[in-house]
C-alpha cells in the first residue's frame, strides 16, 4: 500500500513498466544495432558505404521512396475529398459511413492482401469476367506488377488518411465558411481560402502517417509486384533470412529510418496530442518570405476589388442552381470510394463458400468445404490458436501497462507528458522492419528468439503505444473532480482509481485492448523474425500458403477475419453503451 500511495504521488512511476519493455526490446538495442552499423568501436561508415555503392541496393532505395510518395499523393487525392464529404454528411450517415471506413482498417493486412490477389490474378475476378465476355483471348497482366501494387497499398493506406482528416474537419467552424460565401466568395474561393488552411493539419498528420507506414511495407508489394518492384523491406528481411551479417542489415535498416526521420522532422508529427499544451507561435509561410510575389499578390487584389464588388452585387439574391449536381457527384463518389474499400472482402467471403475445387466468384454452388478443410487441418487449427494465445497473453500485459502508462501521462506536465508520448509511439511510427531488426538484435542476446515469450514482448512495444493513445483520449474528458471527491471521503489512491476512475474510463480501456489484440493477431514482419522458423502463428501460415500455394483454405481463414471486425465494433459498442449509466450514476454514487 505504501508503494501505491508513493506512486500516487509520483504519477511519472506508473510509466515504468512501459519504459522498462520499451527500453529492453526496442531501445536499447535500436542503439546497439546503429553502433553495430558503425562497427563500434571503430566508427566507420563503412557499412554505409557499401551499401550505397551497389547500384542495385540504390535502385531499391529510389524504388521505395518513389514508391512510398505515389502511393501518399494517391491516399490524398482520393481521401481528402472523401473526408470532406464524410463530414458533411448527416450524422447518421456520417456514423454509417465512419463504421465502413474502419472496417476495412481493422481488417487484417493479409486478407486484404489476399482480396486483391484474387481479384487481379490471372485466373482471378476481372480476367475471368473478361474471358467470359468474350472481350480477351488470353489473361491480362494484371498482377505482379507497379500497379497492382499502388493497388493494394493504396486500398490499406486509405482509411489512414481519411480518418485523420475527419477528425480535423469535424473541428473546423462551417460558420466560416457560410459567412465567406455571405460576403460574395463563390463555394470554391471559400474553400480554398478558409476550408482547406484549416484541414491542413490533418493532411499532414495523414501523410506522414501513410509515408512512414508505406516505407516499411513488406507484404503488399512482395505478394502483389513483380521482381522490379523490391521495396528495401523485403531487401532487409531477405538479408536477415540468408545472411548473419548484423553490421550491413543494420546499416540498410537505419537508411530506411534515415529517410523517414528526415520527412518526420522536416514536416513535423506530433502524435502526443495531448491536452493542455501551451500554444505555439505560428511559423511564418513560405509566401511571406517572398515580399516580391506578396507585393503582387496585394496589387492584383487591389485590381480585382471592384470586379468583385460587382459581382457580389449582381449574385447577392440568387438562388444557386448547382447544390443537387454537386450532392450527386459527392455521392458517387463516396459510393465508388466505399466500394474500393469492401468490395475486395466481400469476394473473399463469397468465394469461400465455393464447393469446387478453384475458386470462383460467383459460385456454382455453396458449401462449407473450405471451412472445413480449415478446422480440420491441425496445421491451421494450431496456427490459429498459437495465434489466439499470443494475442491474448499481448492484451492482458499490454494493457495493464499501457492503462498505467497513460493514467501517469494524464497527470504530468504537458511538455514532458508530450515528450514522453512520443517516446512510447515510436515503435508504431517507425517503419516496422526496422522495429522487428531491433527486437531481433535484442532478444538474440536475450536468447529468446524462437520463443513465445520473445514474440509476446516484440508485439507488447507496438501494443501498448495503441493502449496509451485510447486511454490517454479518455482521460481528457475525465473529470479529476470525482477523485478529488472520493479521497475527501478517506478513500486511497487504489481504491478510488478501482471504484472511480476505472469504471468511467473502461470504454477507452476496452477500445485499447481490442487494438492490443488486432496488432498483434496481424502481425507478420516482426513474428517472421522473432519466430525464427519454430513457432507458426495464423498469419505466417497464411503469407506462407500465398507465397508457395494458393489453397482456397485461405479464403476461408481470410473471410473469418474480415468478420472479425465486425465482432469488436459489436463490443466496443456493447462496452459503451453498457457504460453509459455507470457514468450517469457516477456522481449520485460518490
Amino acid at each position: 500500500m505504501r508503494t501505491l500511495q508513493t506512486l500516487g504521488r509520483m504519477p511519472i512511476g506508473l510509466t515504468v513498466p512501459a519504459f522498462a519493455i520499451l527500453i529492453i526490446v526496442f531501445g536499447a538495442p535500436i542503439v546497439l544495432l546503429f553502433l553495430t552499423s558503425l562497427n563500434a568501436p571503430a566508427l566507420s561508415i563503412a557499412n554505409y558505404q557499401a551499401f550505397l555503392g551497389q547500384q542495385a541496393n540504390v535502385r531499391v532505395l529510389f524504388q521505395t521512396i518513389e514508391v512510398s510518395v505515389l502511393a501518399t499523393i494517391i491516399c490524398i487525392i482520393i481521401g481528402y475529398p472523401t473526408a470532406y464529404l464524410i463530414t458533411a454528411a448527416p450524422k447518421r450517415l456520417r456514423m454509417v459511413l465512419l463504421v465502413l471506413v474502419i472496417i476495412p482498417y481493422l481488417t487484417s493486412l493479409l486478407a486484404r492482401t489476399y482480396a486483391w490477389i484474387v481479384i487481379l490474378g490471372d485466373r482471378g475476378l476481372i480476367n475471368n469476367l473478361l474471358l467470359d465476355l468474350g472481350l480477351i483471348s488470353s489473361p491480362l497482366p494484371l498482377i505482379y506488377n507497379r500497379v497492382a501494387v499502388y493497388i493494394g497499398m493504396v486500398h490499406i493506406m486509405l482509411p489512414v488518411m481519411i480518418l485523420p482528416l475527419v477528425s480535423v474537419m469535424l473541428g473546423i467552424d462551417k460558420s466560416l465558411v457560410a459567412a465567406a460565401c455571405s460576403m460574395g466568395a463563390r463555394p470554391f474561393a471559400a474553400f480554398w481560402r478558409v476550408f482547406l488552411p484549416l484541414s491542413l493539419p490533418g493532411v499532414r498528420s495523414g501523410s506522414l502517417l501513410v509515408f512512414v507506414l508505406c516505407l516499411g511495407f513488406y507484404i503488399t508489394p512482395a505478394a502483389l509486384g513483380g521482381l522490379r518492384d523490391v521495396m528495401l523491406s523485403t531487401f532487409i528481411a531477405a538479408q536477415v533470412a540468408t545472411s548473419f551479417n548484423m553490421a550491413r542489415t543494420a546499416a540498410a535498416a537505419f537508411i530506411l529510418l534515415g529517410i523517414a526521420a528526415v520527412i518526420v522532422s522536416a514536416l513535423g508529427l506530433d502524435l502526443s496530442d495531448t491536452p493542455g499544451r501551451a500554444e505555439q507561435p505560428p511559423r511564418k509561410s513560405w509566401r511571406r518570405r517572398l515580399p516580391s510575389f506578396g507585393t503582387l499578390t496585394r496589387n492584383l487584389n487591389e485590381l480585382a476589388k471592384p470586379y468583385r464588388a460587382k459581382r457580389w452585387a449582381a449574385e447577392l439574391y440568387q438562388v444557386g442552381g448547382d447544390g443537387r449536381d454537386r450532392k450527386i457527384v459527392g455521392t458517387v463518389f463516396v459510393l465508388i470510394v466505399m466500394f474500393y474499400l469492401l468490395f475486395p472482402g466481400v469476394v473473399v467471403i463469397t468465394m469461400s463458400f465455393n464447393a469446387g475445387t478453384f475458386l470462383q466468384f460467383p459460385p456454382s454452388s455453396l458449401s462449407l468445404r473450405w471451412y472445413r478443410s480449415f478446422f480440420g487441418d491441425p496445421s491451421w487449427t494450431t496456427a490459429a490458436l498459437t495465434s489466439i494465445q499470443i494475442g491474448v497473453a499481448v492484451v492482458i500485459l499490454s494493457t495493464i501497462v499501457g492503462m498505467l502508462a497513460a493514467y501517469g501521462l494524464s497527470r504530468t506536465v504537458p511538455r514532458l507528458r508530450a515528450i514522453l508520448t512520443m517516446m512510447l509511439l515510436t515503435p508504431i511510427t517507425f517503419p516496422s522492419i526496422v522495429v522487428g531488426i531491433a527486437a531481433y538484435f535484442g532478444l538474440l542476446n536475450l536468447g529468446l528468439i524462437g520463443t513465445i515469450t520473445g514474440i509476446i514482448l516484440t508485439h507488447c512495444i507496438g501494443a501498448v503505444g495503441y493502449v496509451v493513445v485510447i486511454v490517454s483520449a479518455t482521460l481528457g474528458n475525465f473529470d479529476r473532480r470525482l477523485e478529488l471527491a472520493a479521497k475527501s471521503m478517506r478513500a486511497g489512491p487504489l481504491r478510488t482509481f478501482m471504484k472511480v476512475t476505472l469504471p468511467l474510463i473502461w470504454p477507452g480501456v476496452m477500445g485499447g485492448a481490442v487494438f492490443a489484440f488486432i496488432h498483434s493477431f496481424d502481425e507478420v514482419v516482426k513474428t517472421s523474425l522473432i519466430s525464427g522458423f519454430s513457432i507458426r502463428t495464423l498469419p505466417l501460415k497464411m503469407w506462407e500458403n500465398m507465397r508457395h500455394e494458393i489453397d482456397p483454405t485461405i479464403a476461408a481463414v481470410a473471410s473469418l477475419l474480415i468478420f472479425l471486425p465486425l465482432l469488436w465494433l459489436v463490443a466496443l459498442y456493447v462496452t459503451w453503451w453498457r457504460s453509459r449509466p455507470k457514468d450517469q450514476l457516477a456522481v449520485p454514487q460518490l
